[in-house]
Order: structure tokens, then C-alpha cells, then sequence
């Protein structure tokens, strides 16, 4: 069985349970404390040197860093469905919104990078959730942009990679006050995401470890 190194309020684990569940993979959790530091145990960091999560160990033991290069391997380990489609240009288009969100949202806002801020250029805890609330409408008005004229997932039905990332995203936007008043179309998205058993599931107030 698959084995996932998780954080209960990982947006990036957050992504890889949703694509577990959707591709029906059954997969073990083991909870890594990112607020207590477990990340930074020497044994942890044998297996993910970023000192992060995920981390996903296959049953012969290989093991996977990084949310969108295990995404990518589960495309290729279990195809249907697809997290990405067929079409060159609509998959382009998939990844870029998904980019937004996982490349320019996320490295930005990441638990590290505010906590480095905090400790060594005095942000305060206020000025650390502004901080995050900044690049999160940033990131969702250009996502927003990106979109099509439709309603239902971002570009088509099911789910695909950009919408797992932008779902897990909202999470920490609702969690840290986000104003989502321009942004009804998410909105829209992750509400329709919320009635599939795989999203819902993988939410992180459902975890084992949530505290």
C-alpha cells in the first residue's frame, strides 16, 4: 500500500489525497507536524531533504517528494481519470492555472517562508496574514482571469490538476480571511468540488490528525 507523509492543513498534501482518492488508491497516512517541526527530524529529512510534505513512499519503498511530481506519477500509475487532458493547448492551459496557484501562490505564503520573515525581519503576526492575504487575491484574480466561460470545474468535467490546486488553495484562503467577494467563480468551483466523495474526504478537518 501507499504510504503518505501528510500535514493535516497542507495545501500541497491536501492536493495528493484528493488525487488519491480520485483515482481510488488506497493509500496509509502518516501525520508529520509541521507547527511541532517533525519536518525537521533527521529520519524525516532521510526521506524528503526539503523538510516538507508530502512525501509519498510506494510499496517497495521508492520514495516521491513534491505535490506536482507525485501528482504527475499518479497520472501515469493510474490514467483514468486524467488530472490533465489530451488537447496540447487545453493541457497547457490546465497546467498554467494550476501554476498559479502552486508557483506563484504557494512558494510565497509557504509556513517556512513566513515564519523566516517573522523571525528575522520582525513581520508581525498580523502583518504575516496580510502578507498571505496579498498573494492570495493576487494569485486568485489572475487564476480567475485564466478561465473560460463555463460553469462547473475551471475547464471541463471532472476535476482536473488545476482544480485540485485551486480547491486546496481556498482552504487557507477561508482559514486566514481572504475578501472572496471578487471571486464567485471559485467560489463556484469549490463548491462543486465539495459534493465529489474524493474532494470531501480529503478535506482537512477530516484527516487523523486535526487538531
Amino acid at each position: 500500500m501507499l504510504t503518505l507523509y501528510s500535514y493535516w492543513r497542507s495545501t500541497t498534501s491536501y492536493r495528493v489525497r484528493v488525487a488519491l482518492n480520485l483515482k481510488g488508491l488506497a493509500y496509509d497516512t502518516v501525520p508529520v507536524n509541521l507547527v511541532a517541526g517533525e519536518q525537521r527530524d533527521p529520519d524525516y529529512v532521510a526521506k524528503n531533504p526539503v523538510k516538507g510534505v508530502p512525501t509519498l513512499v510506494l510499496e517497495d519503498g521508492t520514495v516521491l517528494t513534491q505535490s506536482l511530481a507525485i501528482l504527475d506519477y499518479l497520472d501515469h500509475l493510474a490514467p483514468d481519470p486524467a488530472l490533465l487532458p489530451n488537447d496540447p493547448l487545453l493541457r497547457a492551459r490546465v497546467q498554467a492555472a494550476a501554476h498559479t496557484i502552486a508557483m506563484e501562490i504557494h512558494p510565497v505564503n509557504n509556513l517556512k517562508v513566513v515564519g523566516h520573515l517573522k523571525s528575522e525581519y520582525g513581520l508581525t503576526a498580523d502583518q504575516g496574514t496580510e502578507w498571505m492575504r496579498h498573494w492570495m487575491t493576487e494569485g486568485f484574480h489572475a487564476y480567475q482571469a485564466l478561465l473560460p466561460d463555463r460553469s462547473g470545474f475551471s475547464f471541463s468535467d471532472p476535476p482536473l490538476l488545476c482544480d485540485i490546486c485551486l480547491v486546496a488553495q481556498l482552504y487557507n484562503a477561508h482559514r486566514w480571511g481572504v475578501d472572496m467577494t471578487p471571486f464567485a467563480r471559485l467560489l463556484e468551483i469549490e463548491e462543486h468540488a465539495m459534493k465529489l466523495p474524493a474532494f470531501e474526504a480529503a478535506r482537512p478537518e477530516n484527516q487523523p490528525d486535526a487538531t
